[in-house]
C-alpha cells in the first residue's frame, strides 16, 4: 500500500515544538530572533544552573517572569541554551548563574546577583549604578574574597536589552581610505558636543556627532578614532573633586562591562535599544561624508576589577575561563593597572572577542580598531609574552576583518613595549616615541636631531627590522592620554590636583615647556611663542611619513588647565570649549591647511620610506648636516616629488635666527613660500597656488623655534648643490 505525500508545511507543523518556551539551540551565543520567539544562549563550563529573569523597567528589582534552564534540557557541552515566544525588541533581561564559590579554585558564581548577558548589544540605561564592593562579596567579612554577598542587587543593575538587527543602511558603503590618504582624529563623543557652546541640538550624542560632521569636512580629516563608546559605568570612581565637592566619574570609559553594547547615555533617543540605531545612524553619516569610524576598544580587562570588585557579567558567568588568574587562584593577574585582566588567549574568550570585532564590522559597519592596551593580548594565561600570539594573528588574518584598520597600543601596564615589532606586520602602531622624540626635539633637547629626522622619515630605526614601513606608524604629538596641544606648550608640570590624588597621576614624562609662566601668559612675546611652536608641531606632523592623529581641539587651542590625566573630569576641564575656534582661529586655518597641503603633496604620505634618490639634507651652509653634533638644532631636506617638483623643509629648534642657503635652481625657476610658523596669519600658510615668489633666491632666514615650507614652482627640474 503506497503512503499519501504529506504536504511540507502541514508535515512541520505536525512534528514541531509549540511550547512558549522550548530547548532552543547553542548557537550563535546570545540572542537570536527565530519563529516569533528568541533564542538565549550563554557559554559557562562551571556554572550548575541558569536562570533567566525577564523586566518592564531598567530599575525594577523584581523580574516579571523568571526561566529556568534544564540542565538536561537546557544544555549542550558548555552552552546553555533556551527559546522563549513572544520576546519582542526592548525586552530587558538578565541572568542568574549558579555554582561553586570557591575563590582558591578560582569560581565566584553567585546567584543572588543579577548579571549582564556579555553579548548584549544593548543595556538599559540606568541614572546610577550601584558600584561599590558590597556588590561582590561582604565587606564587613575578615577576609572579604571568601564570603559572598547575599544581597539580591537586581533593582540597582542595569538590564540587557534584546534588539532587532533590521536597519536601513541605505547602499552604505566604507571609505576605505588607504593609509597614505589617512588623517585621523581622536575624539570623545560626548566631549566633543557636550559644552552649551557647541551649537548642536543634540550635545553629547551620537547625533550631536552628526552634527558636527561639516566641521570635520571642512577640518579635513579622513577618520575619527572614537574613545570607548562600549557600555560603561561612569560611576565608578568614587572619588571627589576637591575645590567644587561634587563627585567624580569615569569620563574616560576604559572600563567596559561587555563589548558588543554601545554606550546608552550617548544616545540622545533613549537607552532600550536607541542607542544602537543612533549609533548606526552615526556611522551611515559619516560614511556618506567620507570618514571612516575607528573605535578604541578595551579588550585586556573590564570594570569587574579585582577580588574585591562587583560581580556584573564575566566573573559570574565563569570566572576561571574569562580572567587570569593568579598562582593561589583567588587573586588576579593585572597587567592592566586595573586589577584583573581578560584571559585572551583562552580559545572560548579569544572566540568570544573575535566575535565583537566581527560584529561591530558586519554589523555596526565600522572601519577599524584601536587595542588599548595591546601587549596584553599577546600573553598567555601565565602572563608570558607569546612571539605568535594566537588572538593577534587571527585578527590580522580573520577573513571578516580583511578590510579594517587595525592599530595596536603596543605596551601594556606590566612592562611591555613593542612599539616596531608588535605581531604581524598588519599591525599598526600608536608610535610613542615620535611623540616623546618630537616634543623634545621642538623643546630645544640635545641630542634630537638625529631621532627627530627618523621620525619625520617613517621611522625606519623602529620599524624596517620587523619589516614594517611608515604606514604602520601612527604618528602622534598628542593623544587622549596626556597634555593637549596647548598645555604642551603652557605647562612644565601637570596639574591634576582636580582628580583628588593630590596630582600623584598622571606621567611626569610630558617633555613639555611653558616659555616663561605657567599657564595662561599675558606676556605677547610668551603667547607668540607658544602659538609658533603649535604651529611647529602641526607642520612637523602633517609632514611625516606614517598616519597622522590629530587630538580633537587642538585645532583650537583646547586645555585642559595643565591636567594630564582628565579620565575622571566630565566637566568643562574636558568638554570642547567651541569659544575657541573663534578665538583661535588662526590656528583652525593653520591645521586646516596643513591637512590640505598633505593631502596636495603625496610625497609626504608615501607608504615605502625615504630613500637617497628622494631626499637631499643640508645644514644652514648648504653642506651636509653633522649628525653626530649633539647640540645641533637645526637643519633642511630637499624632496623631490618627481622630476620637476620639489619641496624643501627648514628646521630651527634654537633660539637664534638663522640664514639658511638655499639650493641652485635652473635658470628661470624659483622658489615659492608655502609656510613659515613664525609668520601671523594669513602670511604663516598659503593656499595652494597663491604662493608668494621669494625675492632672494640665495638665502631665507628662519626665525628662532621656527619652520618653513619652500616649493619649486612651475615645471622647471631642481639642481641642488
Amino acid at each position: 500500500m503506497t503512503t499519501p505525500e504529506r504536504q511540507l508545511d502541514e508535515y512541520i507543523a505536525s512534528v514541531s515544538e509549540h511550547a512558549d518556551v522550548r530547548r532552543g539551540v547553542p548557537l550563535p551565543l546570545g540572542t537570536h530572533e527565530s519563529e516569533g520567539g528568541v533564542n538565549f544562549a550563554l557559554f559557562s563550563r562551571h556554572a550548575t544552573r541558569i536562570r533567566l529573569d525577564l523586566f518592564e523597567r531598567s530599575a525594577d528589582a523584581t523580574p516579571v517572569r523568571t526561566i529556568d534552564f534544564d540542565p538536561d534540557r537546557n544544555r549542550t557541552g558548555d552552552v546553555w541554551h533556551i527559546w522563549v515566544n513572544g520576546i519582542r525588541p526592548g525586552q530587558l533581561y538578565g541572568y542568574r548563574v549558579d555554582g561553586p564559590y570557591l575563590p582558591g579554585e578560582g569560581h565566584r558564581f553567585n546567584f543572588h546577583k543579577l548579571l549582564l548577558d556579555p553579548f548584549a548589544t544593548a543595556i538599559s540605561a540606568l541614572q546610577k549604578w550601584d558600584f561599590g564592593p558590597a556588590r561582590g562579596c561582604d565587606p564587613d567579612a575578615p577576609e572579604q574574597d571568601k564570603v559572598r554577598s547575599e544581597i539580591d542587587d537586581a533593582g540597582t543593575m542595569p538590564k540587557s536589552v534584546f534588539t532587532s538587527e533590521h536597519f536601513h543602511w541605505q547602499d552604505d558603503s566604507p571609505p576605505r581610505h588607504l593609509w597614505a590618504k589617512t588623517v585621523i582624529y581622536e575624539m570623545h563623543v560626548r566631549g566633543f558636543t557636550i559644552h552649551s557652546n557647541s551649537g548642536v541640538t543634540h550635545g553629547g550624542t551620537y547625533r550631536g556627532l552628526i552634527e558636527k560632521i561639516p566641521y570635520l569636512q571642512e577640518l579635513g580629516v579622513t577618520a575619527v578614532e572614537l574613545m570607548p563608546i562600549h557600555e560603561f559605568n561612569e560611576y565608578q570612581s568614587a572619588g571627589i573633586h576637591p575645590q567644587t565637592g561634587q563627585l567624580l566619574k569615569n569620563y574616560w570609559g576604559y572600563d567596559p562591562v561587555t563589548f558588543f553594547a554601545p554606550k546608552a547615555t550617548y544616545s540622545s533617543a533613549g537607552g532600550l535599544g536607541q542607542q544602537k540605531l543612533e549609533f548606526k545612524e552615526m556611522v551611515r553619516a559619516l560614511h556618506q561624508a567620507g570618514i571612516e569610524v575607528i573605535l578604541d576598544v578595551v579588550f585586556n580587562h573590564t570594570a569587574e576589577g579585582n577580588e574585591l570588585g562587583p560581580t556584573l557579567c564575566f566573573r559570574g558567568i565563569d570566572n576561571a575561563i574569562f580572567y587570569m588568574l593568579a598562582a593561589d587562584q583567588r587573586h588576579y593577574q593585572d597587567y592592566t593597572g586595573t586589577g584583573n585582566t581578560i584571559n585572551a588567549n583562552h580559545l572560548v574568550v579569544r572566540d568570544h572577542i573575535l566575535t565583537a570585532l566581527r560584529y561591530w564590522v558586519v554589523e555596526m559597519h565600522v572601519d577599524g580598531f584601536r587595542f588599548d592596551l595591546a601587549s596584553v593580548l599577546g600573553r598567555d594565561e601565565t602572563g608570558k609574552l607569546l612571539a605568535n600570539a594566537p588572538l593577534l594573528e587571527r585578527i590580522a588574518e580573520d577573513p571578516i576583518l580583511g578590510d579594517v584598520k587595525i592599530i595596536a597600543e603596543a605596551w601594556d601596564a606590566a612592562g611591555a613595549y613593542e612599539v616596531g615589532s608588535f605581531s604581524e606586520q598588519r599591525w599598526a602602531e600608536w608610535n610613542g616615541r615620535y611623540r616623546d622624540d618630537v616634543r623634545r626635539y621642538w623643546r630645544g633637547d640635545n641630542g634630537m636631531l638625529g631621532l627627530f629626522v627618523s621620525r619625520i622619515c617613517g621611522s625606519a630605526d623602529i620599524y624596517s627590522g620587523s619589516g614594517k614601513g611608515p604606514k604602520n606608524s601612527i604618528n602622534f604629538v598628542t593623544c587622549h592620554d596626556g597634555f593637549t596641544l596647548n598645555d604642551l606648550v603652557s605647562y612644565c608640570n601637570k596639574h591634576n590636583d582636580a582628580n583628588g590624588e593630590n596630582s600623584r597621576d598622571g606621567t611626569d614624562a610630558n617633555y613639555s615647556d611653558n616659555y616663561g609662566v605657567e599657564g595662561v601668559a599675558t606676556d605677547a612675546a610668551i603667547e607668540a611663542v607658544r602659538k609658533t611652536q603649535i604651529k611647529n608641531f602641526l607642520l612637523t606632523l602633517m609632514i611625516s611619513r606614517g598616519v597622522p592623529m590629530l587630538l580633537s581641539g587642538d585645532e583650537m587651542r583646547r586645555t585642559q588647565g595643565g591636567n594630564n590625566n582628565a579620565w575622571c573630569q566630565d566637566n568643562e576641564t574636558s568638554w570642547h570649549d567651541w569659544s575657541g575656534l573663534e578665538q583661535h582661529r588662526e590656528i583652525f586655518r593653520f591645521t586646516q591647511g596643513m591637512i590640505a597641503f598633505r593631502r596636495d603633496h603625496s610625497i609626504l604620505s608615501k607608504e615605502q620610506f625615504y630613500t637617497d634618490a628622494d631626499v637631499h639634507w643640508f645644514d644652514p651652509q648648504g653642506g651636509l648636516p653633522d649628525w653626530a653634533d649633539s647640540k645641533a638644532k637645526l637643519f633642511a631636506c630637499l624632496i623631490h616629488e618627481d622630476a620637476q617638483r620639489a619641496i624643501l623643509l627648514m628646521f630651527n629648534a634654537g633660539t637664534e635666527a638663522v640664514d639658511f642657503s638655499l639650493p641652485l635652481l635652473k635658470t628661470g625657476t624659483c622658489w615659492h613660500l608655502a609656510v613659515d610658523t613664525s609668520h601671523e596669519a594669513p602670511q604663516d600658510l598659503y593656499v595652494a597656488g597663491e604662493e608668494p615668489l621669494l625675492p632672494n633666491t640665495q638665502t631665507y632666514c628662519l626665525l628662532p623655534r621656527s619652520s618653513a615650507i619652500l616649493l619649486v614652482r612651475e615645471s622647471m627640474s631642481v639642481e641642488a648643490i
